[in-house]
């Protein structure tokens, strides 16, 4: 175990460097390995990662499948969810779900079109299921936040003080 290697390396340093060496070799290597171990599970490479990232902000504004999302990362769909969850900490549609959110309140604060029009930019099929993802994640409509952030907005000074 690491605390009996751990001892040895302790107990060698005075007595015998070599051995303490050893320990210590043999200490760090079960320690590494232990730490590969716990990651072994493994999630998308930081490569499949950044690569479907961006690919998902490219195409909110259309329906996604899991496979189309697999092909990015060049895995099968069964593994790329599960990469995907360990990488993400989230589900590939939950963290969709949360991109098509946030591009819905960027639009909503920067531009005047229709909330009917933001959700369909967005790649949601209606207002109506704007506003429930919106009401259910934010925990209020989409044209009370629009309308409560905008306030905010107009009346915070374009210049500092």
């Amino acid at each position: 175990t690491a605390e009996a290697l751990l001892e040895d390396v302790r107990r060698g340093l005075d007595r015998n460097p070599e051995a303490a060496r050893a320990a210590a070799v043999r200490l760090v290597t079960l320690l590494t390995l232990s730490a590969a171990g716990k990651g072994s599970r493994g999630g998308l490479a930081p490569w499949q990662k950044r690569r479907v990232d961006r690919y998902l902000r490219r195409s909110l504004h259309r329906p996604l499948r899991i496979e189309e999302l697999a092909e990015q990362a060049a895995l099968s769909a069964s593994h790329f969810a599960r990469a995907f969850k360990d990488s993400f900490g989230a589900t590939p549609q939950r963290y969709i779900t949360g991109l098509r959110l946030e591009r819905a309140q960027q639009l909503m604060l920067g531009t005047d079109d229709p909330l009917s029009q933001i959700a369909l930019a967005c790649g949601l099929a209606s207002q109506a299921h704007l506003s429930k993802l919106f009401r259910r994640w934010l925990g209020e409509t989409p044209s009370a936040w629009r309308r409560r952030h905008r306030t905010r907005a107009s009346l915070s000074p374009l210049t500092p003080p």
